[in-house]
């Protein structure tokens, strides 16, 4: 079973870079001009073409404007301030400070196009630190 993880965009060039700048990504394969897939982390990254305005899935108009979303997506970095660096470099902006917490140092992040990312940099035991027994 894989996990392919699909981003919608209205900039494909605009997103291809900041992702290939920020997390140091690869492009893998082109799918016509709509649709880019990156790779370099342990899920394939697809970047979709779908023009702000466009009907979605739900029927409502794409809107990229920075939005509450259920799903966010993290990346493992061993130096966060070196990642976040990188990442405010290519154009994702801070959504707070960096927090230090039981399990690790961890930030949160917004691309240009709405979505929410965190870094996070884990420290001792990671998330061990604060699992608990089922």
């Amino acid at each position: 079973m894989d996990l392919l993880v699909n981003l919608d965009v209205p900039d494909l060039a605009r997103a291809e870079a900041l992702y290939v700048e920020a997390f140091g990504l690869t492009v893998e394969r082109r799918f016509g001009d709509a649709v880019v897939e990156l790779t370099g982390l342990p899920v394939r990254l697809y970047l979709l073409h779908k023009p702000a305005g466009s009907i979605g899935a739900d029927i409502a108009p794409r809107d990229y404007a920075r939005h509450w979303c259920p799903v966010h997506l993290d990346v493992v970095v061993d130096d966060l301030d070196a990642a976040l660096t990188r990442a405010q470099v290519a154009g994702f902006v801070c959504e707070g400070d960096v927090r230090n917490e039981a399990f690790g140092r961890i930030v949160q992040l917004a691309d240009p196009f709405g979505h929410g990312w965190c870094l996070i940099e884990f420290s001792g035991r990671g998330y061990d630190a604060i699992a608990t027994r089922t």
